[in-house]
């Protein structure tokens, strides 16, 4: 095994490996693109100039790691991949070669991809069901976010934002702030709280920001709605 010390090029290169150009091409690539793509992205390191078995491994390892972690927010479990690209520690032996190296990673990424659109027609319907009801139970917190909502349902915030546009055609934010002023009319219609107290209860904490998004999505401030439902329904 060559001295990695020795080229000093070598080593720069790899730092430009970009975790998320990767993440991006297993959630959101298209299958036939996948390989000219991934080929893009070994070439952006002069991977097909490289001798070193070790930089091949730290390559190789960086990608199957990542691999991994994509593939479990599609719900394949460790050991299902590692059933279909062997363990962590099994992997130096598909990696001898520039060629195999390429092969085996190319195939992995495909895979990887194969196993989102499985995800998403088998379990893309129940995904979003059990996400909006988290998000409608929890939409008056206002530190409800598209974190927490990933991780209630199983996936990864990225992910879950773009299946969640995809089956809504809405996006979170978008989603939780018609909730929010849905139930901020009802209350400017129903009860006599104040204005900063309903706007604290559906999980604004800042009224000016309230107000804004409330004329935003309405056409009319807060008091304005108000006034204008009690002198349609005669209440004061």
């Amino acid at each position: 095994m060559q001295n990695t010390s020795k080229h000093p090029e070598a080593l720069s290169d790899i730092m430009m490996l970009d975790h998320s150009q990767l993440t991006a091409l297993m959630q959101f690539g298209n299958l036939e693109t996948c390989a000219d793509t991934f080929e893009c992205y070994l070439e952006r390191v002069k991977f097909y100039s490289m001798e070193s078995l070790m930089l091949r491994l730290y390559i190789g390892m960086d990608v199957y790691l990542a691999a991994r972690n994509v593939a479990r927010g599609f719900g394949i479990s460790s050991e299902q991949f590692a059933g279909s690209f062997g363990s962590i520690d099994d992997i130096s032996a598909k990696m001898q070669t520039v060629e195999s190296t390429a092969s085996y990673l190319q195939d992995m990424i495909a895979q990887c991809i194969r196993w989102r659109i499985a995800s998403v027609a088998e379990n893309g319907n129940s995904v979003i069901r059990k996400a909006k009801d988290y998000i409608d139970s929890n939409y008056t917190d206002e530190d409800i976010s598209l974190n927490k909502v990933a991780e209630n349902v199983g996936l990864t915030p990225t992910y879950l934002s773009a299946l969640f546009k995809k089956e809504t055609k809405q996006n979170f934010t978008d989603y939780v702030t018609v909730l929010r002023i849905t139930r901020a009319k009802e209350l400017l219609c129903c009860t006599n709280k104040l204005i900063s107290e309903i706007a604290y209860e559906v999980g604004f904490r800042d009224y000016r920001y309230f107000s804004q998004i409330f004329k935003k999505q309405t056409g009319m401030t807060p008091r304005q709605f108000q006034n204008s439902t009690n002198e349609l329904y005669g209440t004061k």
